[in-house]
């Protein structure tokens, strides 16, 4: 080779160089028990100015929904792209007893693939060097896949993926709360202003529940400024990529734990290098659909049956329909599964004959709750309200129209003129259920169950244990008759 060519050959590999960008740190903010109330997605009572800034730099997503809502289910599809009742995970918290979950072959979580690929990986809170960070991951996975809880560790130029893991509407079960909200906000959100959905009463307790929940997404908005203060001082924000979402949404009646917008509906915000800004999306996506977005990101090939998809691929096929999932929760069995449009949404309680408001302990702890109960006993909710949280069974499908009916109350599957649509997406939820494998089909061993199962079955008594008891009956003879 001339001296000539040769040096042309060397100016053409550094042009390509310079025409390639290095790979991106990439950052997952995932917040706890929260819906998309912030002032991005239209949230008057309250100013968001850190999360609406990445929207202002970035892409928000008007229509992002959890495959499960509840933590592990969502935490366990999320970190595999995986559908949770895909891969075994879509109870909550199972696996956890003396049998365990193991992923199929050819699934394996994000952070170990990132890993291998030569990213730093690590979760936390960066705000608190060295705090760890939530997992809760149904299936057995090794500790080793995480460097640490936080990027400093990393070696120089490295990039890294980084979960930081924020307390969001858990917030506000601390019983310090309005001590903590009032010291950092400067004050609080007034009961009275806030708007209830109209499946709840316009109660003192639940107004001020509420309004404390608002002064978490305010407290969580100020985590997301002190994460990106710090890559911003660091000189690395313009060389990260920021997802910002929530696991599912906020933990109440119709919220976490069911499939209703309210438990599904999540905010996703997206900035960084590559990733336009200010456009907002309104396609359907699923939060499934990070993992493939932040391998492409990275530059990775997604695994083969990966049901995840990339979000940002030029030629990406935008979702019609979205599919979730809701099996058990701690001692309360259930079997839930729903597929949306932009339009409508279509709902299949397998298992209608027990009420909306099961037994929980978890929730039947929380002070709405309590309140919701007090009230249905003195005979004070509405018929709407005593309908939707305290019939003593449910519609075996429900059929909402989004547009006309934002709240999901007016159920309209035995509507003569909506039996088309209705077949449709009943048709469509069975083939994604046979096209997935959906575990739920199955009933889940009771050596799967955490430590906290047997507790619950040593302390629940009266007529909690027997809704219990036939609950479990029930799922096997269902089960067993492969309804």
């Amino acid at each position: 080779m001339t001296t000539r060519l040769l040096a042309l050959s060397f100016l053409a590999a550094a042009v390509s160089a310079q025409e390639t960008p290095a790979r991106p740190n990439i950052v997952w903010i995932l917040v706890d028990d929260m819906s998309a109330d912030f002032s991005c997605y239209g949230e008057t009572l309250v100013k968001t100015p850190h999360v609406d800034r990445m929207a202002n730099e970035g892409v928000r997503f008007s229509r992002a929904f959890t495959t499960a809502p509840v933590c592990s289910p969502s935490r366990s599809a999320l970190i595999t792209g995986m559908y949770q009742s895909s891969i075994g995970a879509h109870h909550h918290r199972s696996g956890r007893g003396t049998e365990k979950i193991l992923l199929p072959e050819g699934v394996a979580p994000l952070p170990a693939i990132l890993k291998k690929a030569g990213y730093w990986t690590c979760i936390g809170d960066p705000r608190q060097k060295g705090a760890p960070g939530k997992t809760d991951y149904n299936f057995e996975w090794d500790p080793k896949m995480y460097d640490g809880p936080d990027w400093a560790g990393r070696a120089s130029g490295q990039p890294f993926f980084m979960q930081v893991q924020l307390h969001g509407g858990k917030n506000r079960e601390g019983p310090k709360w309005e001590e903590i909200a009032r010291r950092e906000l400067g004050d609080l959100t007034d009961p009275d202003a806030v708007q209830l959905p109209p499946c709840y009463p316009r109660d003192p307790v639940l107004l001020k529940d509420w309004a404390r929940y608002l002064d978490a997404v305010r407290f969580t908005d100020r985590q997301v400024g002190d994460v990106l203060k710090r890559l911003e001082s660091e000189g690395i924000l313009d060389k990260t990529v920021v997802f910002f979402l929530t696991d599912h949404g906020i933990s109440h009646a119709r919220g976490k734990q069911f499939l209703y917008d309210e438990g599904i509906r999540i905010p996703l915000v997206v900035r960084g290098p590559g990733i336009p800004a200010g456009k907002l999306r309104q396609d359907l996506v699923e939060h499934i659909d990070l993992t493939a977005s932040t391998l492409a990101l990275a530059r990775v090939p997604v695994p083969k049956g990966m049901q995840s998809r990339d979000l940002f691929a030029p030629s990406a096929t935008p979702r019609d329909v979205v599919f979730s999932a809701r099996d058990r929760c701690d001692e309360t069995v259930e079997h839930l599964r729903s597929v949306r449009t932009a339009k409508h949404k279509y709902v299949r309680n397998f298992l209608p004959q027990r009420p909306h408001l099961q037994p929980n302990r978890y929730k039947d702890t929380k002070p709405i709750v309590k309140r919701l109960r007090e009230l249905h006993e003195a005979g004070t909710l509405d018929a709407l309200q005593e309908k939707l949280l305290f019939s003593p069974t449910r519609p075996p499908e429900e059929l909402y129209d989004l547009e006309a009916d934002p709240f999901e109350v007016r159920n309209l599957a035995g509507d003569e003129a909506q039996q088309g649509t209705l077949a449709t997406l009943r048709a469509r939820l069975d083939r994604w259920m046979e096209e997935t494998g959906d575990r739920g089909r199955r009933p889940e061993p009771e050596s799967m169950y955490d430590s906290d199962m047997e507790v619950y079955l040593k302390e629940v008594k009266g007529p909690q244990l027997e809704i219990l008891r036939r609950n479990i009956e029930l799922m096997k003879k269902w089960a067993s008759e492969g309804k």
